[in-house]
């Protein structure tokens, strides 16, 4: 389940404030501002290029057919790009959990690479499209919210740049913390539409299973795997969407929730 919007996932502030983040900052160092700067920069061009490429493709054939083959380099890249996310976690660079970080970009990956780059008979399928249009804005917007951030920061831009990069940096989160209550789902129906689309042709060649006997006298069933992968969803959506909600009352009114404990 691809949910990239978790708080300070690349530099981002996080709710506990203004305050917190400042120290946050201080502990960082220049370099490892510097490098998520160029990394957030990097990310937020990299989907831009993707949606300009989707929206040229449409334009010109008039059809979504062929969409996913015309992206797909670009998508890859950037996307398994995002492994450094949880590199970034591990070193201490940013705040999010490395296990949150690690199931969210893996879940993206496995979209990519194990689905949609693997079972070529899917990629026509209009669910990818779906998947792939709310991965786009989700994306777009979020990288830009903490390169504005980011830059916000950095000790060389004078006082009117930083006017501008705060004004932008609040309507990136905005648009954040209001687009995922559309797009969340929009993204997660997409995703398990095309693993549903790609059941069939799973279960008729066998791909990536394991068949007994074997030498390592073990068996796996990639089929039965994908059917796993998509029961997961229902307990796992609810808990992360209602999560992005109670962020958003945080962050977008400054409500405080206390959470109780189990």
């Amino acid at each position: 389940m691809a949910s990239s919007e978790d708080e300070g996932g690349n530099g981002g502030p996080s709710e506990a404030g203004e305050e917190k983040e400042t120290v946050k900052k201080r502990r960082r160092g220049f370099l490892a501002t510097a490098w998520l700067t160029f990394y957030n920069i990097a990310m937020t061009a990299g989907w831009l290029v993707l949606a300009v490429a989707m929206v040229r493709f449409y334009m010109e054939k008039g059809t979504h057919k062929g969409i996913y083959k015309s992206i797909q380099k670009t998508l890859k890249f950037f996307q398994t790009f995002a492994l450094l996310e949880i590199f970034h976690c591990i070193i201490g660079i940013v705040p999010t959990s490395v296990i949150v970080t690690g199931v969210q970009v893996s879940s993206r990956i496995f979209m990519v690479w194990l689905i949609t780059h693997s079972i070529k008979p899917i990629q026509n399928e209009d669910s990818v499209v779906l998947f792939l249009v709310a991965w786009t804005v989700t994306e777009i917007t979020r990288y830009s919210f903490y390169t504005f951030n980011l830059l916000n920061h950095l000790p060389y831009f004078i006082k009117w740049a930083r006017s501008v990069f705060n004004k932008a940096c609040e309507c990136c989160m905005k648009m954040l913390y209001n687009f995922f209550i559309i797009l969340y789902p929009v993204g997660v129906v997409g995703e398990l539409l095309t693993i549903y689309a790609a059941l069939p042709y799973v279960k008729k060649t066998g791909m990536f299973s394991l068949r007994l006997p074997n030498k390592y006298n073990v068996s796996f069933d990639y089929y039965y795997f994908l059917l796993i992968t998509m029961a997961s969803y229902i307990p796992l959506f609810p808990q992360l969407y209602f999560h992005m909600l109670r962020q958003r009352r945080k962050v977008l009114h400054g409500e405080v929730i206390v959470e109780k404990d189990d």
